[in-house]
């Protein structure tokens, strides 16, 4: 079933989700790489099948293994990711698999061992950021094609983009 374009049908609102991207991709010192495991992560959490496909995608672009890539579906029982990484994609999962609770102290505290003052408040934005785009793409259900030459999400626009 044809489903309706978020982008054509609200394009001030889409390019202001572009526009969040792009000012967080610009103002943080987090690595590019770590930001697409937790985009990733997010992901496959929600089932989101065209956020998967193009952060995948971005990750090969970045030269991650697939291995590596692949381990984000059951990164607690791996040893692909260090325990910097590991506390983002714990992060990622606590934010994304929400349970009507704010998060503990155990758990914030986690996280907060790898992830100080702007740093943390980035990387949550992230999360949020891409948990939105996930609920569009699970509603709208875009289909994901492999580009023929690669334009990374993050600098995506209008006309790249579902």
């Amino acid at each position: 079933m044809a489903r309706l374009s978020y982008p054509k049908l609200s394009p001030k609102t889409y390019e202001a989700m572009l526009n969040l991207g792009k000012t967080l991709r610009l103002d943080t010192q987090l690595e590019p790489v770590l930001l697409e495991y937790v985009k990733l992560r997010a992901s496959i959490v929600n089932g989101c099948h065209f956020c998967i496909g193009m952060h995948t995608s971005d990750l090969r672009h970045h030269n991650e293994p697939q291995t590596r890539i692949e381990a984000t579906r059951d990164w607690q029982s791996s040893d692909a990711f260090t325990p910097r990484e590991r506390a983002a994609l714990a992060w990622t999962d606590r934010l994304t698999k929400l349970d009507g609770n704010e998060t503990s102290d155990a758990e914030y505290a986690a996280v907060n061992e790898y992830f100080q003052d702007k740093d943390l408040v980035d990387l949550t934005h992230a999360i949020a950021q891409i948990n939105a785009w996930n609920r569009l793409g699970v509603a709208f259900a875009p289909e994901w094609q492999e580009p023929k030459s690669h334009v990374p999400a993050e600098t995506k626009t209008e006309t790249t983009t579902a």
